[in-house]
């Protein structure tokens, strides 16, 4: 009985060791190679690998190799594939099957077929299958000794053009300077010396140049790039006998610190910037758009880089992988009128303001001007860490973008106030106050008074008020407009609210109105509403349009004469108040009578806004502009000038507007 029951047993046993020592199948062990290949696992990849493949390469070099190749071509949505063949006999010692690649690199697509051989073996005394391995398996075309190598064709960037197809940022070229080594004999010193003074570098950095292991005596050694345009500098250079030029590729801005807050400039692309564009097609010696248009429009401008995948072979032949084609950036044209800008800039120069201009009727942008400027041409070629602290540390603030930003508009807003007042009723063109006092306020106020910078006294009607500027009428005005309405006009004409404008600007704010002070000096630009230059523009477009509010646009393809808020005003009220911006030029005392051209009618509003902490001191003053021809009206100019207060307050805004509209 016992004999019986372990004969039993041992049966038992026989069959389930049997069953675990089951062959392993070659097309189960190929299934797991591709999906550790699938899964870029190439350390365990390797243990796959047979005796003789391994032979003829080190588990680091197989490792190194896959990664190096697949990092370099940046592979990405590996997928390879292989088709378990039906039941068939079991081979004896070696198995073929066909198997299929495809894969993303940086030159585009690749995919391959390729046949895999897997042989029995024992290694450490198992016996399994494993791959007849070479370098064909990474590519087919790959053999032992090839390289893999790629080539880039740079992509053009994208120039801006303005209106009229003038370029304001184009690929133009600089002046590479270098020196000679052979001529600097007997005066090494003494030239570095002053090259390093001009150029900004340290003779450390020169002296490193000179001493690469390329350098031979007759040869140009390149040491720095410099724009064309800075003549001072080129003449200083070469007085030095050694020192001379090539000419080399560089993105140009002809218009210099015209327009530089406008078109920003390019500079090499950072290790973190390239972080967060990964995929995006950058590499560590690409140029990026560092502000203004040049970032704004980057997308469009960059292009793509053409690049060539190929095996070089050990005879030097080539077999191309893979190839993406180079695609340009595309060129990209505005409304901007680059003469009548820099015709602006011109006039601000020395004083630190905003500007925009605009076509009433189209919303068509012409120009946008931050003063003071930089140099775009020294930021893209390198400027030094002196002259980038010298920018920093100006007090005019040349980086500084005001177009951008909102300032206190002072009493350019009046002729809002006045719009919203007699769009509600609560005012017309006939409504006077009795107004005798240089200071007026509610007893409510205690001692806050507005001022008002006219001795007219009596009953001030509306076009007197607009005539003179007359802070208390506007602010009496409102009062009667009364705070939910008014600040409910305020809205209408585009405050708290985004312009949708394809350049960022700060929105314009009417900031709190809690109060009926607060409504009162909001009326005339003071409390805490600021405006955008560009905004400010759009809200004198009603004027000339019936009553429709004009949507700025500087995309030169964008619709022209969109309108942004329809029937804003009554076609009687904006005639009106068009009406009126014309006497304040025309009155012999109008705030603006210095804008009066002979032969040439202009209509306009001066504003004067103080910056202080509390009444009774001596703030800033900002001094505001705003003009346009009112019969033909094809142009509009705002214009916001800091410490006016040193150059006759509005005064200096109204005569560097009317010099440009001479």
């Amino acid at each position: 009985m016992k004999k019986t029951i372990l004969f039993i047993i041992t049966l038992c046993l026989t069959v389930f060791i049997s069953g675990c020592n089951k062959d392993p199948k070659p097309e189960e062990r190929f299934a797991q190679y591709i999906k550790l290949w699938n899964d870029q696992n190439f350390d365990e990849m390797y243990g796959f690998l047979a005796v003789e493949a391994q032979a003829s390469v080190t588990k680091e070099e197989f490792v190194e190799r896959y990664n190096k190749i697949y990092q370099d071509l940046e592979i990405d949505k590996l997928d390879v594939n292989f088709i378990k063949p039906e039941e068939e006999d079991e081979p004896e010692s070696t198995v073929d099957y066909p198997f299929s690649v495809k894969m993303e690199s940086i030159a585009g697509p690749i995919s391959f077929d390729h046949t895999a051989q897997l042989v029995k073996e024992e290694q450490d005394e198992n016996g399994n299958w494993y791959l007849n391995w070479d370098t064909t398996y990474i590519f087919p075309d790959l053999e032992e000794g090839d390289k893999i190598n790629f080539s880039t064709v740079k992509a053009e960037r994208g120039q801006i053009l303005d209106r009229d197809g003038n370029g304001i940022a184009i690929n133009g070229t600089a002046l590479n300077i270098g020196v000679v080594p052979q001529k600097m004999e007997g005066q090494e010193e003494k030239i570095i010396s002053n090259l390093s003074e001009l150029l900004e570098m340290s003779e450390e950095s020169i002296q490193n140049a000179l001493d690469a292991d390329w350098v031979q005596p007759d040869q140009f050694v390149p040491l720095k790039k410099i724009s064309r345009d800075d003549t001072a500098l080129q003449e200083a250079l070469f007085a030095m006998e050694a020192v001379t030029n090539t000419r080399a590729e560089a993105r140009e801005y002809p218009y210099g610190e015209a327009l530089s807050h406008l078109t920003g400039y390019v500079g090499p692309v950072t290790a973190e910037e390239l972080e967060k564009l990964q995929g995006k097609g950058y590499s560590g010696t690409d140029l990026i758009g560092k502000r203004g248009l040049e970032q704004i429009l980057e997308a469009q401008l960059k292009g793509q880089n053409g690049i060539k995948i190929l095996i070089v072979k050990e005879d030097g032949t080539e077999k191309l992988l893979a190839e993406r084609p180079v695609k340009n950036g595309e060129s990209v044209q505005l409304t901007l009128d680059v003469v009548l800008h820099q015709k602006i800039y011109d006039q601000m120069k020395g004083m630190a303001g905003a500007s925009a201009a605009i076509d009433p009727l189209t919303g068509e942008t012409l120009a946008l001007v931050s003063s003071p400027g930089f140099d775009p041409n020294a930021m893209t070629l390198g400027i030094s860490a002196t002259k980038r602290q010298a920018l920093e540390e100006d007090p005019l603030q040349p980086l500084l973008n005001r177009f951008r930003a909102t300032y206190v508009p002072g009493s350019v807003i009046k002729p809002i106030t006045a719009a919203i007042g007699l769009e509600s009723g609560a005012i017309s063109m006939d409504t006077a106050y009795e107004i005798n006092e240089k200071q007026w306020g509610l007893d409510s106020w205690g001692n806050y008074k507005i001022t008002r910078y006219t001795n007219l006294q009596g009953q001030i009607d509306l076009e007197k008020a607009m005539i003179y500027s007359d802070n208390i009428y506007f602010a009496r005005a409102a009062l009667d407009i009364g705070q939910d309405d008014f600040t409910e006009g305020l809205k209408n004409f585009g405050f708290d609210e985004d312009l949708d404008f394809f350049y960022p600007i700060e929105d314009s704010q009417m900031g709190s109105i809690e109060n009926e002070q607060n409504v009162a000096d909001s009326a005339y630009g003071q409390a805490q509403v600021e405006m955008n230059v560009l905004h400010l523009a759009a809200t004198y477009t009603p004027f000339v349009n019936s009553g429709n509010m004009i949507k700025p646009i500087m995309q030169i393809e964008e619709e022209k004469s969109q309108v942004w808020k329809e029937g804003l005003i009554s076609a009687e009220h904006a005639a009106a108040i068009n009406s009126l911006l014309t006497k304040v030029v025309t009155d012999p005392n109008g705030t603006a009578r210095d804008a009066k051209i002979d032969g040439y009618p202009l209509a306009g509003k001066t504003g004067t806004a103080e910056i202080k902490e509390k009444q009774g001191e001596k703030g800033e003053e900002l001094g505001w502009f705003v003009g346009y021809n009112p019969n033909t009206p094809d142009l509009l100019i705002t214009m916001m000038l800091e410490n006016a207060q040193t150059q006759g307050g509005s005064k200096a805004a109204v005569t560097r507007v009317t010099n440009i509209f001479r």
